[in-house]
């Protein structure tokens, strides 16, 4: 183009002319500058490198802006309204354009904002704050995927212009996620609820280095023809000519680029002229060698150094080197060599600058930063290897092309020659590559298909697509769907496909990888595989940005995950499925593992769960490094394994952290809180309890850790009580070196107390357990936060019952939580708490144990009250063979039952609830109740027997004996009165006042043949009476149905009190309490007649009560359910049916008995109120119930 032509910079609005420092645009610009700012068409321009294509940014820039200049000439900024996307492949690069434009654009009030790995403190408010964005793919596409719960792209309709820089990076692996991003956009720009935004007329501007098939940009960008702009070499200032040289590989990549340094100069003698030369390293060590390795060749040449011009020239340096404070600098300055890095000091670092700037410094070795940064030419341009250490992937890999072309751009300076020269120095099998690179003819392609699963998932999870349609729309969008078209066979599709089946076969791809996600949980599908929904485990992939095997691994992972099962997982992750075993490295492997001091806490085992003798996979190399560096003091230090190693555990780190949400999501308790505690270990490379924790200070090594353990500190607070003058004498160090060893403690967060019980009160029909939070130390004023995990939960169970996530220097103190739980029916239950500190290792641990609750009460009883007899228990057992019909109103005296011995649970036997206590009574509980027990059952009479009696025979005696043994080792303390279920047969505590049994004059037999007394007999019915230190009187009654009252019962017991058997000589003072258990007959019924009691010397109160009990009979069935009867003088009683039971032989033929139905008797008038319940066996004697205790 012609000067004339050129355009000014004064064709802009005056607002933006101070944002340039020259008149008029160049060719290149000028071009351009029509379509840039008085359009708003999307752009893809191809220009070599250093043509001015970032002028082309800011003219676009200025055209959104334009937008707020109003008719007046005023500008009127809103802030966030119209957002500009830039997104550049490295670092280094966006933090240049930040600079810059944060300087050209902020007076009027524009605000920039960095969004890289260096950049995190940074809000959703910042981003909605902010005019420009300024990030790479990988950065801007985990930040909207991290944040997407919290309105990470909520700034999304927003977004009016997007630059893309090095649009070439599609054909790097990086370039899957610029590809994904740019897709996004285009999806969101697409959707009806986005018409009124600015996000609905983004415009897309990508520029490039000369690029073949820059037609197939546009088609991907929508891009008119207007807007296709190809430049060549023409277009570059001075003309470039480039070299590429092939090297033969050494045993590794690092001694591969240590030795091109032996050829580097005669590089330079041959290209160079004796002009200045730039030299690129991967690393600032390379740089420095390099550096040192030219100077010792000037110096062989003594005072005429090939990299001295003349005298003045070495006065220069020589003066400027007693200004550097680095000495390696001095030296080297000398003979005209320098090298810069970022590890440089500011002062040294202007100071190099200058100088090569001027000329007087010719050569200078540098790290690939400074093609991005400071705009230092150079007449010649070497590449000293295309390879560079990634510190996240941990392995050597090609540069990216862009990086490539940045460093090429570098040579020839306009002002000062006419041409450049570029020397790529790379191994012989990658020439090509940089050849076609140089040139201009390396296609571009496409990297999605290999991760599509991952980036389609993210996409679902961002809500961008909801169904399978959306899915495919997504693909069709993606630079991936273009090159299919133009080139099938670089994606596996036979040549010569019509566009019709590429679609369908992108439409299968598409359908297969929604299947797996599927399958795996990841993504929820309807029946017809239409709709598309994030699951938990999709979204977590999706927020650690993990590759889909790594998270099937951790979806197959056992629920009680240990730290090992852990460990495991993350060495089979594919995020370091790039680490090798090397054959040089198993032997020092196999020594580790097989270590006799057992230094290692996890070994690699064989089959029998052995030490393994040979490592023979990378995985198991990885676990072995990993357990090596996790001790604090690795054995390995060899570099290739170190840095292996550290890949490892910063990938790790991230993979343990997302298998501690997938546990917590899972509410598995053991795998999250061992993820929880790996994740924080893998980041410090030390375990939990390891010796050397106070490496996790800043400022604390190795050496000083081993020279404070030598003291016996190994700990924060033993280093907190030491004092510093020692630590100086022990570490060898000056003063004041002690105080800040010291004050490295500030970086720890506050200390926090945790008290963990249990409370009263429950909450949806659980109990409660309280957790409480109390800071003791303030935070010190630090930028910095501490985040902590509190975990409740049962480890035996595998179930986490509480978890929260808490920033210890804001939690407002003190702080309570409420877990939940169940209490346990049976045994102990152990409920753990757990607050762990993401970093440090100074957790706390406490636990709970929970018995079972009993409901058992135990009364108080004063011995030396008026006697007053209360039955608790009144019940009726009927002979089985007259089952014609069955009692509907009942109305019988006080009988008591079975006895039951099980009072207290066992592990809570000492733990007894006392009511209404008063300080003479005596506290019953087990063990006095069965020392007491025995003491009398052993000065228990005899049971005389009348020759002429009907006694049971010894199988019937054997067999209740038995059955009653069963029953008092399987009753339930939780079972409650009158509550009788199914086959249930609840027992009940009653309190019996004992009166006082004196001698008898004579012994009463207990079985009276004269009322022809048959244990089974038909029509009789058996009535039991339980005393304390007594006996039992049985006998059958003919029972007449008559007018139950008050005076009646009495005179019955009074009646037949005289049959009572003779007892011994004991006196009773006091209460006793007795669990009642007995059976009845099946369908029993009552003869006419009247129901007694057996007699005994009970008292007037007993006697009166007996005379007033009876019963009436009824010939109809039992009805289930309980019925009331209301009796004069208020006397109420309950019954209930109770199902049939076996009980034995009788004659041959079988006896089913039917437990009577339990009966509840209250005296309304102001008496004592008694229950009673039903048992299983009828009481035959002494010796039968406490046969056990002999």
């Amino acid at each position: 183009m012609d000067s004339y032509t050129l355009k000014a910079v004064n064709d802009l609005p005056v607002l933006f002319r101070s944002a340039f420092n020259f008149r008029y645009f160049n060719s290149l610009q000028s071009e351009c500058f029509s379509t840039c700012f008085q359009s708003d068409v999307n752009m893809v321009i191809s220009a070599p490198t250093g043509s001015g294509k970032t002028v082309l940014f800011e003219l676009c820039i200025m055209r959104l802006l334009s937008k707020f200049i109003g008719t007046d000439g005023n500008f009127i900024h809103l802030k966030g309204t119209l957002k500009t996307i830039y997104i550049a492949p490295s670092k280094a690069l966006v933090q240049e354009k930040l600079r810059d434009w944060t300087q050209k654009l902020g007076p009027l009030g524009i605000k920039c904002l960095e969004m890289t790995g260096d950049s995190e403190f940074y809000s959703i408010s910042n981003i909605q704050e902010a005019d420009i964005i300024l990030t790479t793919p990988e950065k801007f596409d985990a930040a909207t995927r991290y944040r997407i719960k919290d309105g990470g792209l909520s700034f999304f309709s927003d977004i009016a212009l997007v630059l893309i820089d090095e649009v070439h990076l599609l054909n790097d692996p990086r370039g899957a996620a610029l590809e994904a991003i740019v897709s996004r956009i285009k999806m969101l720009a697409c959707n009806p609820e986005m018409r009124s935004s600015s996000l609905s007329h983004v415009r897309f501007l990508a520029v490039s280095a000369t690029i073949p098939n820059i037609n197939d940009l546009a088609e991907w960008l929508v891009t008119p023809s207007q807007g296709i702009k190809r430049f060549g070499e023409e277009m570059r200032p001075v003309k470039l000519t480039t070299k590429v040289l092939g090297y033969t590989r050494a045993k590794n990549d690092f001694l591969f680029e240590k030795s091109l340094q032996n050829y580097i100069f005669d590089l330079l003698k041959q290209y160079s002229g004796g002009k200045s030369a730039l030299i690129f390293c991967s690393t600032r060590k390379g740089a420095q060698e390099a550096a040192q390795r030219l100077s010792q060749i000037a110096m062989t040449f003594g005072n005429s150094s090939p990299f001295i011009k003349g005298r003045e020239e070495q006065e220069r340096l020589r003066e400027a080197s007693l200004s550097c404070g680095d000495k390696q600098m001095q030296s080297y300055m000398l003979y005209g060599v320098g090298y810069h890095n970022g590890g440089l000091a500011l002062k040294d670092r202007n100071l190099i600058e200058g100088l090569f700037l001027n000329g007087d410094l010719q050569i200078l070795c540098t790290t690939n930063t400074l093609a991005h940064g400071i705009n230092l030419p150079a007449h010649t341009v070497i590449i000293k290897s295309t390879q560079y250490f990634n510190k996240e992937k941990g392995t050597y890999m090609e540069y990216d092309r862009s990086m490539v072309l940045q460093m090429c751009g570098r040579a020839g300076r306009p002002p000062f020659d006419d041409t450049g020269m570029v020397i790529i120095m790379t191994r012989k099998e990658t020439v090509h590559l940089y050849e076609n690179l140089l040139n201009g003819c390396e296609m571009v392609e496409s990297q999605l298909l290999p991760c599509v699963t991952e980036h389609l998932t993210a996409e679902i999870v961002q809500a961008t697509v909801s169904d399978i349609t959306m899915a495919i729309e997504w693909m069709k969008c993606s630079y991936l769907y273009v090159r299919m078209k133009k080139n099938p066979e670089n994606y596996s599709i036979l040549k010569g496909l019509s566009g019709d089946r590429i679609e369908k076969h992108l439409q299968e791809i598409c359908v297969q990888k929604v299947n797996e996600l599927s399958q795996y949980q990841m993504v929820w599908t309807d029946e017809d595989g239409f709709l598309l929904k994030p699951l938990e485990p999709g979204r977590l992939m999706t927020k650690y940005y993990l590759k889909f095997d790594t998270m099937k691994h951790i979806i197959q992972a056992p629920a009680n995950c240990s730290m090992e099962d852990v460990l495991h997982i993350i060495c089979r992750a594919e995020e370091i499925a790039w680490i090798q075993l090397r054959r040089n490295e198993k032997k020092f492997l196999n020594d580790i593992n097989n270590e006799k001091d057992c230094r290692l806490r996890f070994h690699v085992l064989d089959d029998k769960g052995k030490r393994k003798k040979r490592i023979q996979t990378r995985e198991e190399k990885i676990f072995i490094l990993v357990n090596d560096c996790l001790t604090g003091d690795p054995s390995v230090h060899d570099l290739s394994m170190s840095q292996d190693m550290n890949s490892v555990c910063s990938n790790g780190c991230r993979i343990a952290k997302c298998m501690k949400e997938y546990f917590l999501y899972k509410k598995s308790y053991r795998g999250a809180l061992n993820s929880t505690l790996l994740a924080k270990c893998l980041h410090q490379k030390l375990w939990d309890d390891s010796q050397y924790l106070l490496k996790q200070l800043p400022g604390i090594g190795m050496v000083t850790a081993k020279a404070l353990l030598s003291m016996g500190i190994k700990s924060f607070e033993a280093l907190s009580e030491a004092d510093p003058r020692k630590i100086e004498l022990i570490t060898g160090r000056k003063y004041p070196y002690g105080n800040h060893i010291k004050e490295s403690l500030q970086s720890l967060p506050p200390k926090v107390e945790m008290i963990f019980k249990e409370t009263d009160g429950q909450k949806q029909g659980k109990s409660k357990l309280l957790i409480t939070l109390t800071r003791l130390s303030h935070p010190h004023n630090s930028t910095k936060r501490h985040y902590a995990d509190m975990m409740v939960g049962i480890e035996e169970d595998n179930l986490i019952l509480f978890h929260e996530k808490i920033r210890l220097e804001d939690f407002s103190s003190p702080y309570n939580a409420v877990a939940l739980y169940k209490k346990p029916r049976q045994g102990k239950l152990i409920i753990k708490a757990a607050l762990i500190v993401e970093e440090f290792s100074i957790d706390l641990h406490q636990k709970v144990i929970i018995t079972p609750e009993i409901n058992l009460k135990v009364h108080n009883y004063c011995p030396k009250k008026p006697s007053s007899i209360i039955h608790n228990d009144l019940t009726i057992l009927k002979d089985d063979n007259d089952c014609t019909s069955h009692a509907q109103e009942i109305e019988q005296s006080n009988s008591n039952s079975m006895p039951s011995f099980k009072l207290l649970d066992e592990e809570l036997e000492d733990n007894v609830v006392i009511e209404n206590g008063d300080a003479d009574c005596k506290i019953i509980n087990e063990r006095t109740v069965f020392d007491h027990i025995r003491k009398k059952a052993k000065k228990l009479p005899p049971l005389p027997v009348p020759n002429d009696a009907c006694s049971p025979s010894l199988e019937t005696f054997a067999f209740i004996r038995k059955r009653t043994r069963e029953q008092h080792m399987e009753l339930d303390n939780d079972v409650e009165f009158v509550d009788m279920q199914d086959d249930k047969f609840p027992t009940g505590t009653v309190l019996i006042q004992s009166p006082e049994l004196r001698e008898p004059k004579q012994n009463r037999p207990i079985f009276n043949s004269s009322n022809g007394f048959d244990l089974i007999d038909k029509g009789k019915a058996l009535t039991e009476l339980w005393s304390e230190g007594g006996k039992v009187a049985t006998k059958y009654l003919d029972i007449e149905p008559r007018n139950l009252n008050q005076e009646t019962v009495f005179d019955h017991i009074r009646k037949k009190s005289r049959n009572f058997p003779a007892l011994a000589s004991t006196r009773i003072t006091r209460a006793e309490v007795i669990n009642l258990d007995c059976d009845m007959n099946q369908n029993t019924v009552l003869n006419k007649g009247t129901f007694s009691i057996a007699q005994t010397n009970l008292g007037e109160e007993v006697q009166e009560l007996k005379q007033a009990l009876h019963c009436k009979t009824s010939n109809s069935s039992t009805k289930a359910g309980f019925s009331s009867i209301n009796s004069p003088n208020g006397l109420e009683l309950k019954t209930s049916q109770v199902p049939p039971v076996l009980m034995g032989k009788n004659n041959g033929e079988s006896t089913v008995k039917q437990l009577q139905p339990l009966t509840s008797v209250k005296i309304r008038n102001g008496s004592p109120e008694s229950t009673g319940e039903v048992g299983k066996e009828s009481f035959l004697g002494f010796e039968s119930v406490f046969s056990f205790l002999f």
